[in-house]
């Protein structure tokens, strides 16, 4: 059992049940999710002492976060009670041809506007594996990116190993404000995670490929692989390759390069999706696991690529399965008949 801390904002979300959309109806779906208590709630699920770290009010709404992760078995104890406000994001489901649809109401959370003093990083860090964080953190405010430099820098003393999922949210800060934070938290990162527009809003890297189009040839990512492994000093640098062909209908796989080998997965057809929120974080943490607890990287990438993939049937940000059904899939096990 390893120790993996991650850092980042647990949202309320409020959904239109089904497919409805939001000026239909007149109740909410309530969910908890949000980028690093995703990856938690994998990493708790696949037996590691899971960690995350934040700031919530002491109100009842704040104890309800708190208490959806302790559900999962995600430990608690580095949340820091004090604030206004838990953030809130509202989630469209999409079908078919329409795409779901995000609207956020997170400005003045309580982590967004927490302080160094709200955190003991080197305590947090002592006697961990692995400390994991995402794009979504530094973007919400500039004192949480302080938040999160930090922590990389008491992750490093404590030679702890750093993924970050680059996770570019258009709707939380530009290109540029990103890579002016981004590119400099890269020095810290062992393992890097993003998806082809990631890497370029993030870190200015574009691969030759053609996603819009639904073409991921995996060799149009090879080069920025590469460069970015050569200018940050990654020891892993991974993607996932989504084909949209259409909300409820994508082609899934994923590569990681590990600076002398590519690995990619095997594809995955999603039909019908039923929520893809969270999917990615469902990738990084089974890709923590993987690399954690598998002898390759291709064991890891396929451990990663299952356990995304099953997300993506689960309604909720959090990904609820086990090791042992992921193993199941990754096997080729994907019938979907009833197990007795």
């Amino acid at each position: 059992m390893s120790k993996i801390v991650t850092l980042g904002e647990i949202m309320l979300r409020l959904s239109p049940m089904g497919c409805n959309r939001f000026i239909q109806v007149d109740s909410f779906d309530v969910q908890w999710g949000g980028g690093e208590a995703n990856v938690a709630v994998s990493c708790a699920n696949y037996g590691h002492k899971a960690y995350f770290v934040s700031k919530l009010p002491e109100h009842e709404i704040g104890q309800a976060a708190v208490n959806a992760l302790r559900r999962y078995g995600v430990d608690t104890e580095y949340i820091v009670r004090g604030g206004n406000r838990v953030g809130i994001y509202y989630c469209e489901t999409g079908a078919s041809m329409r795409a779901s649809k995000v609207i956020y109401d997170r400005a003045g959370s309580a982590i967004a506007e927490a302080t160094p003093a709200d955190f003991d990083f080197d305590a947090i860090m002592e006697g961990a594996d692995w400390f994991h964080w995402s794009g979504i953190t530094p973007a919400i405010s500039d004192s949480a990116a302080e938040l999160v430099r930090l922590a990389c820098e008491a992750a490093r003393r404590n030679g702890v190993t750093i993924s970050c999922d680059l996770n570019f949210r258009k709707k939380l800060w530009t290109k540029e404000k990103a890579q002016s934070i981004m590119r400099p938290l890269m020095q810290y990162v062992d393992v890097c995670i993003g998806n082809e527009e990631d890497a370029e809003m993030c870190l200015g890297f574009k691969p030759s490929a053609d996603v819009e189009s639904g073409l991921t040839d995996a060799e149009g990512y090879k080069g920025i692989f590469r460069e970015m492994a050569d200018e940050f000093g990654f020891k892993y640098v991974s993607s996932t390759l989504r084909e949209s062909f259409s909300a409820t209908h994508n082609g899934w796989k994923a590569m990681i390069y590990d600076g002398t080998e590519f690995y990619q997965s095997k594809r995955y057809e999603i039909n019908p999706i039923i929520d893809r929120v969270g999917g990615g974080d469902a990738f990084s943490g089974g890709l923590i696991h993987g690399l954690l607890t598998m002898d390759t990287p291709s064991e890891a990438l396929e451990f990663a690529v299952s356990a995304s993939a099953l997300k993506q049937t689960i309604p909720g940000d959090f990904n609820l399965v086990t090791e042992s059904e992921v193993k199941t899939l990754a096997g080729g096990s994907a019938n979907g008949r009833v197990q007795r």
